[in-house]
């Protein structure tokens, strides 16, 4: 690693999400002044977690995963000092229909072949939508992603013969969740990416890793610990409003508690839609600035139940063509155990269909699907039920994204964009915004000349995955 000897190293980072956490852990091992910004009271962005008053618990806003392949991710927690915060699931348990339970798990054979015993005894699908589905995969993963981008993916499976139950059990149930959103509004590049970085790459990249500890405490309170004693100054309840920019350079931050931060060097570390607000009028007409205006989002709902009994003794659940997606036990603290009461929390990604739903009716609907599943839900009785809505939950992979999102180095010299909604190869993930704020700080170690790479490298490519579907050692969907 090499050290900065000369001035001009104060980094004003503005947003405390996972990408301004990420470029604050990276710039301070090069000893640079960094201060880190934050307009709410908390750090993690939408990695974060609320205070539920009716139960006087901390609930996450939603349940967070990873996955073995966002090594970004994984480097960030290491940095950070919680490596060991999460709990890794080498099995998934997937729930038919008419309520079967299948186990999805990894067998002996290398991949891409790894997880294909446990496709082959998926009991919803006929042997001839199982070889379909294959077909299809062998078809996506070999198509040059130059000739995905921009298609509807919707089409691209028409095109390829899939039926509806596939589409409905093993398209929609991978990619809804992995990208929060339809597959009418998926561009097929990332559709591509789920399936190659996630299963057929490495044997290792689907594996789901779970936090033992609440958002808050990981990405907030342990996080901002990390950073101050790594030497970052670290603000919150500090809401930018405004960049202040002479000949075309960024002079100042200016806060809405009257405080004023001076850099050499500036990034804006938070959501797409604010960026144009925080920037001075003379730049909203920027090309840059109106295609970023024109990113779309999506909503991830959550319904958090708290029951008088155990209804399952699964830690999680993906529900299959149902209304709810994803069913996770949550955690609970000795204390909170001695109470008789258990937690659960059903995640619905893209999720504008309940918009028209009141609270109560959208806690019914999840609650009977439960039921329908296991007996013990349909006795159990509902002690109290939270839903939290993220109406801006991610950005939406639409058919041309990338046209839209913008590279870390913006329009003005010292400044730096950062968020997963920037040009990172990846979708609206933790591991994107890890990567966007590696890339923003790499962009300034480079202005000091210094050519240290601090991106992770993805998982390597298995031998056989490179054979079958001519993947290469580097990835093509990306910046390595």
């Amino acid at each position: 690693m090499t050290t900065v000897s000369s001035g001009n190293r104060r980094v004003a980072i503005i947003g405390g999400g996972i990408a301004g956490i990420a470029a604050a852990s990276a710039l301070a091992k090069y000893d640079f002044h960094v201060s880190l910004y934050e307009a709410r009271n908390q750090f993690g962005g939408r990695a974060g977690s609320y205070h539920d008053q009716s139960s006087g618990e901390e609930i996450d806003n939603c349940q967070h995963v990873n996955m073995a392949c966002c090594t970004n991710l994984k480097k960030l927690s290491s940095d950070l000092g919680f490596q060991d915060c999460f709990e890794t699931e080498k099995q998934l348990h997937f729930v038919a229909p008419d309520g079967a339970i299948t186990s999805f798990r990894e067998s002996w054979l290398p991949a891409p072949l790894h997880l294909t015993l446990s496709f082959l005894r998926l009991p919803y699908l006929s042997f001839r939508e199982k070889r379909l589905f294959g077909l299809a995969v062998k078809a996506l993963s070999r198509t040059p992603v130059e000739n995905l981008r921009g298609r509807h993916f919707a089409d691209w499976l028409r095109e390829h013969k899939q039926t509806d139950a596939l589409i409905k059990r093993v398209w929609e149930v991978v990619l809804v969740s992995a990208l929060s959103e339809s597959l009418e509004r998926i561009d097929a590049a990332y559709a591509q990416k789920v399936f190659v970085d996630g299963f057929l790459a490495n044997r290792e990249g689907w594996r789901v890793e779970i936090p033992t500890e609440s958002l808050d405490d990981l990405y907030s309170k342990r996080a901002a610990q990390a950073l101050q004693r790594a030497g970052v100054q670290v603000h919150q309840e500090h809401r930018l409003r405004e960049l202040r920019c002479e000949e075309n350079s960024v002079r100042s931050a200016y806060f809405a508690n009257e405080q004023t931060a001076v850099a050499d060097e500036y990034m804006l570390a938070v959501p797409h839609h604010q960026v144009p607000k925080l920037l001075p009028a003379e730049f909203h007409q920027h090309a840059t600035v109106q295609a970023i205006q024109r990113i779309e989002t999506a909503p991830i709902t959550s319904v958090h139940l708290w029951l008088d009994r155990k209804i399952t003794p699964l830690p999680h659940a993906v529900l299959v063509d149902r209304l709810s997606q994803w069913m996770f036990a949550r955690r609970a603290d000795p204390q909170e155990i001695k109470d008789g009461i258990f937690r659960y929390q059903v995640v619905m990604s893209a999720s504008r269909s309940l918009s028209g739903l009141s609270q109560e009716e959208v806690v019914e609907r999840v609650f009977n699907e439960l039921a329908e599943i296991w007996s013990d839900a349909a006795d159990a009785k509902m002690v109290h039920s939270r839903v939290i809505t993220e109406k801006r939950a991610v950005f939406s992979v639409t058919p041309g994204i990338d046209e839209l999102r913008p590279q870390q180095q913006s329009f003005i010299p010292n400044l730096q964009f950062a968020g997963d909604w920037t040009q990172t190869g990846w979708p609206a993930t933790m591991e994107g915004a890890a990567r966007s704020g590696y890339l923003a700080a790499e962009n300034i170690l480079r202005k000091h000349g210094i050519q240290d790479s601090i991106l992770e490298a993805d998982l390597p490519k298995a031998r056989l995955s490179r054979w079958l579907f001519g993947l290469k050692t580097v990835s093509d969907y990306g910046q390595e």
